[in-house]
């Protein structure tokens, strides 16, 4: 993650409160352009916040689990009125399923991507400080699970060397011999995971966490930015979910296309969820300017 990423500076609730807002929106809203622009910016805010992995988890990942899924629904779902052509099992490819399947995709890709951001913004910490005093049991389990992930995959990677190391290169040698160096290492990993989880548990119990009457140490303040960001992501998600309420992403794909696409209402309501994503890649931005400018006129000095 970059280091200075102005929309993770912010409090907590903020963090949490977008990204299901525009998760929730994406999924639920079937709207193409909605569904498009969702894509964009978490591509975008994806991007910026990871860089170059980004971009290879991208171009490796992202694309062809969106053309699979684009195929799948063409290839099972027969709907529609508008015939293209004839399958070679007789049944009929439909424009509404092609249409569909290609929405599917994206609005899958979407939430994918969103999810990666979550995962960059919302660290262990931020979660069990929103949740601890709720559902503190639940909230470092889930803690505990999001936080597994990356350092699973570190210690295998230093498990792995250090096997390779003593002459057990999984890599090398014949199909038994890298099935036993492997099982060897799922072995040592699984190890460590169990005792890592045993540490974790009885270090928590010894602090006493989850007793009522628990203090816990917090450094997330509301500041003045934070309140009117707030007031921004409310309003601006409260009149999303106005708009879909009241019909002003209406679009359906079967049995023929039909929706509101464009005009003044429906024009300003596509903008206004544009703004509500790019809420975070605008604010980064601006700071980085804002900072760029301030360190040119202090070296201009």
């Amino acid at each position: 993650m970059k280091d200075q990423d102005t929309f993770s500076g912010l409090h907590p609730v903020i963090n949490f409160l977008f990204f299901g807002l525009v998760l929730a929106i994406t999924m639920c809203i079937q709207h193409p352009v909605e569904r498009i622009v969702s894509l964009a910016a978490a591509v975008s805010y994806d991007i910026y916040l990871n860089g170059r992995r980004a971009v290879r988890f991208s171009l490796l990942f992202m694309l062809p689990m969106m053309v699979l899924a684009a195929a799948v629904n063409p290839a099972f779902s027969h709907e529609g009125v508008t015939v293209l052509t004839y399958l070679p099992s007789g049944n009929p490819l439909t424009l509404e399923s092609v249409l569909y399947g290609v929405s599917s995709a994206v609005m899958l890709a979407a939430v994918v991507l969103w999810f990666a951001c979550y995962s960059t913004v919302m660290t262990s910490d931020k979660f069990v400080y929103l949740f601890g005093r709720v559902i503190p049991a639940l909230s470092l389990v889930l803690s505990m699970t999001l936080r597994f992930v990356p350092k699973f995959r570190d210690q295998i990677r230093v498990v792995g060397e250090a096997q390779r190391c003593v002459g057990r290169d999984p890599s090398t040698g014949g199909v038994f011999q890298r099935a036993k160096k492997g099982v060897t290492i799922l072995s040592i990993m699984v190890t460590w995971a169990l005792e890592n989880a045993i540490e974790t548990a009885d270090s928590m119990k010894g602090r006493g966490y989850g007793l009522p009457g628990r203090s816990a140490f917090s450094i997330y303040r509301f500041d003045p930015r934070d309140k009117e960001t707030l007031t921004w992501v409310c309003l601006s998600g409260f009149t999303v979910l106005c708009a879909w309420a009241a019909g002003g992403y209406y679009w359906r794909y079967y049995p023929s296309l039909k929706g509101v696409i464009f005009g003044r209402p429906g024009l300003m309501f596509h903008l206004m969820f544009m703004a509500l994503c790019f809420t975070p890649l605008a604010m980064d931005i601006y700071s980085d300017i804002n900072w760029k400018r301030l360190y040119a006129r202090a070296a201009s000095r």
